[in-house]
């Protein structure tokens, strides 16, 4: 593998085919001292008959490339020529014969630098002309099988004059001139064999497309569709018994509450105040009352008595003396004025207890208005509304245009999809009206039952709808045909479903990536 130089010429580009190093160069002072050189190498039997492609790698090339020494840090030599068998470079140090190094060539292709790692051993080291440095001659004793096809490649493009590129380093043909090509007789194509599976996989294809078309299209054109539907259950408002100020609750929309539960108070100062007055007026009543009856059991001539049986009436209290007899006249009339303040304490007591507020029934909360800050609320003004979430109450109602009316009847068939859902409900119709129904019913804008020219339809599921759904639109589709309805409705739920993975795919991609950008920012 090794190059062959002679000894007076380190920078010789010609090959040397067979023989030593020694040997060549005696032979080369032989040759040229002798008259008729041709005819003693051809008596040797150093004939030269042709040149193989395979021993054209050791000519050496001048090739733009460098030699980073791999146990020296950052130490570069200058590279002159290189060919299979070894490589010469300028270097600052002084290398002795022998001397064997770790090194890689690093050679330009194009705009990319190609590494060909080695192990090398120094020829000889001569001083450089110039006087700065020396000149130095490696031959390669180990390089990789991979790295030496590299190389062999990179010499025999610069031999044929074109430069190194990675191309033409892929390509197929040798960058050589190609050798002559036997000129062979063209074969017929084989026959290929035929894609069964393919016209298959095109057939159900083309035939789930059409079965897709013939779903919607008798979904959309077929079936009845209203106007607008939505969940809707029995709704119960609570509104104040009585001015004043709000009762602290921590009730929210979606809280579940339970009958009899305690929901809320409305704090009434003015009723407060009157109750009081009314106790105070019945107590000191019964004290007169029991005054006078001690003075008139005890014998007394002459009775002191007050002018006033209400202490609160605004009139100066004063007292006289009277009889016994007009005394227990007066006793009458204050026992009578006793059992009216009673009375009256008991109407504030109510009126007080009715503040109280109670739930009706086992119910959802849907709106509560917030009792912070004290809030002021006036007699019959909204603090809650409830719904009720019973199997038979959550329902829904849809409003169909008058031309369909008729084509909807009592128990006819339905289907209902939720908003968050692709698989349909069925339903049956359980009414048909052209108002609402007495009691009202949550989930219902009032902006939608303005119109004049629909009917509205109660469905009851065959399924019981949670509770939370209540005030969500649904789509609904009534049919006549429950057979083809429920294959139409399946197969656009089906297609639907895969559109949505489809586009929970592709949003989950945009926002990683949003989330990769944000993190490289």
């Amino acid at each position: 593998m090794a190059d062959h130089f002679s000894n007076d010429d380190p920078k010789r580009h010609e090959p040397t085919l067979g023989g030593n190093r020694a040997r060549g160069t005696e032979q080369g002072h032989a040759e040229s001292g002798s008259p008729n050189h041709d005819a003693t190498r051809l008596s040797k039997g150093d004939r030269l008959q042709h040149e193989r492609r395979d021993e054209r790698g050791y000519i050496r090339v001048t090739l733009p490339f460098r030699v980073a020494l791999d146990d020296r840090d950052e130490t570069t030599l200058a590279g002159h020529d290189v060919s299979l068998g070894g490589f010469s470079a300028h270097s600052e140090h002084h290398f002795e014969p022998g001397d064997k190094i770790s090194a890689s060539l690093l050679m330009m292709a194009g705009a990319t630098e190609l590494i060909v790692p080695l192990r090398a051993e120094c020829l000889r080291s001569t001083a450089s002309a110039a006087g700065q440095g020396y000149d130095i001659s490696f031959e390669i004793v180990e390089i990789e099988p991979q790295h030496r096809e590299l190389l062999r490649q990179i010499i025999r493009s610069a031999l044929s004059g074109r430069s190194p590129n990675i191309e033409g380093l892929m390509a197929g043909e040798d960058p050589q001139t190609p050798r002559k090509r036997k000129a062979t007789k063209p074969q017929p194509p084989a026959r290929p064999p035929k894609p069964m599976g393919r016209y298959i996989l095109l057939f159900v294809a083309i035939g789930v497309l059409v079965l897709v078309g013939a779903a919607t299209a008798y979904r959309n054109f077929m079936l009845i569709e209203p106007s607008f539907a939505a969940v809707t259950a029995p709704r119960i408002d609570i509104r104040a018994p009585g001015p004043g100020l709000l009762g602290e609750h921590d009730l929210t929309a979606g809280d579940r509450v339970e009958r009899d539960q305690l929901l809320t108070k409305v704090v009434n100062s003015d009723l407060e105040s009157d109750l009081i007055l009314a106790e105070a007026a019945l107590d000191y009543n019964e004290r007169l009352i029991e005054n006078l009856r001690e003075n008139i059991e005890g014998g007394a001539q002459r009775v002191s008595l007050a002018n006033s049986a209400q202490p609160a009436s605004g009139d100066t209290m004063t007292f006289e003396s009277v009889s016994p007899e007009i005394a227990q006249a007066r006793i009458d009339q204050f026992e009578t004025v006793r059992d009216y303040e009673s009375s009256r304490i008991a109407a504030l007591e109510a009126r007080m207890a009715s503040n109280d507020i109670y739930s009706p029934c086992d119910c959802l909360v849907a709106w509560a208005l917030s009792s912070a800050d004290g809030v002021y609320i006036n007699e019959s003004e909204r603090i809650m509304t409830l719904i009720r979430t019973d199997e038979d109450d959550v329902l829904v109602e849809a409003l169909v245009h008058m031309s369909d009316i008729s084509r909807i009847e009592p128990n006819q068939q339905a289907y209902v999809t939720l908003a968050n859902s692709s698989q349909p409900i069925r339903a049956r119709v359980r009414n048909v009206a052209l108002d609402v129904e007495r009691q009202p019913r949550a989930g219902f804008p009032s902006w939608v039952r303005q119109q004049q020219n629909v009917a509205s339809v109660l469905l009851v599921p065959e399924d019981p709808l949670p509770a939370d759904s209540v005030g969500q639109p649904v789509d609904v589709r009534f049919t006549e045909a429950p057979l083809l309805g429920a294959a139409s409705e399946r197969i656009w739920q089906g297609v639907r479903t895969v559109i949505q993975f489809g586009d929970d795919i592709y949003r989950a991609a945009i926002q990683e990536d949003d989330d990769e950008n944000a993190d490289e920012g």
